[in-house]
């Protein structure tokens, strides 16, 4: 793991070995407050999208994308069947892989999506409820490889002064600035470090991320070659708690959507 690997911006041309893009449209509350945790905790890298005229944009930016669209909301049931068709068409959006999501169990309505205009990624029936839809979403996202390569979702947090880094050892107290977070690792600048050999078990990192604290065992893998400031760092996964993989994946989650929200396109 390098921090040059760790930025949330991916190469942009969708290829497996970074993984695609995946975006939720208008999403339900109970898809905004439990489906969006469980994909990214499961390595997907997702953010949700309330404007539809902007999603042509961010489509536009990441082709080869997947997207999830809500037609409950935002436009009408005719208005979305043009709206998927223009991303189709549009040279720009049309390797775009589009799956739906309704409450609506209208066999017809099901069948166009799914049949005149091919919806990849499937009619997610929300009503199956939300286990149910999770395990449609997620079979469906590895069937379009989503991952690609990717295990974890890493989120870059050079700029977020919220997001430090603390080790106490018998040379004193050291504080450093994370760089970038996954679930299984860390880079951080720290000024001053002691010299350590890779492999070297570092017990009771304590990191704070926007004022959480997770306390963890980590592995000094070495420094950054481009900065001799920068130490890599992979967490001991036997003393990561559900908790603190809660708090880390709860951190990159905001982290990934300040970065689509703020992205000018």
């Amino acid at each position: 793991m390098s921090a040059s690997e760790t930025k949330p911006e991916p190469d942009n041309s969708g290829g497996s070995g970074s993984g695609k893009k995946i975006f939720l449209l208008y999403p339900h509350s109970v898809i905004r407050e439990e489906m969006l945790d469980y994909l990214i905790m499961n390595g997907f890298e997702t953010y949700t999208l309330f404007d539809h005229k902007r999603a042509l944009k961010i489509l536009g930016h990441f082709p080869g994308s997947i997207m999830f669209i809500n037609i409950d909301e935002g436009m009408s049931e005719k208005e979305w069947e043009n709206y998927i068709k223009a991303i189709q068409d549009d040279s720009k959006t049309c390797e775009t892989r589009l799956g739906i999501l309704s409450y609506n169990q209208d066999k017809n309505l099901m069948e166009k999506y799914l049949m005149k205009l091919s919806i990849p990624c499937g009619y997610i029936h929300l009503k199956l409820g939300m286990q149910e839809s999770a395990k449609i979403i997620h079979n469906a996202l590895h069937v379009n490889e989503a991952k690609g390569r990717r295990k974890y979702i890493r989120a870059c947090c050079e700029d977020d002064v919220n997001a430090t880094l603390n080790y106490k050892s018998e040379e004193g107290i050291f504080q450093g600035k994370i760089l970038d977070i996954s679930s299984a690792g860390t880079a951080a600048r720290i000024p001053s470090f002691p010299h350590m050999p890779p492999n070297t078990l570092l017990r009771g990192v304590q990191l704070k991320l926007k004022g959480a604290l997770v306390m963890v065992d980590a592995v000094l893998m070495g420094k950054r070659s481009d900065d001799k400031n920068v130490y890599i760092m992979v967490f001991d996964p036997s003393k990561v708690t559900t908790a603190n993989k809660q708090v880390i994946h709860h951190f990159i989650k905001q982290n990934l959507q300040k970065y689509i929200d703020q992205l000018k396109v």
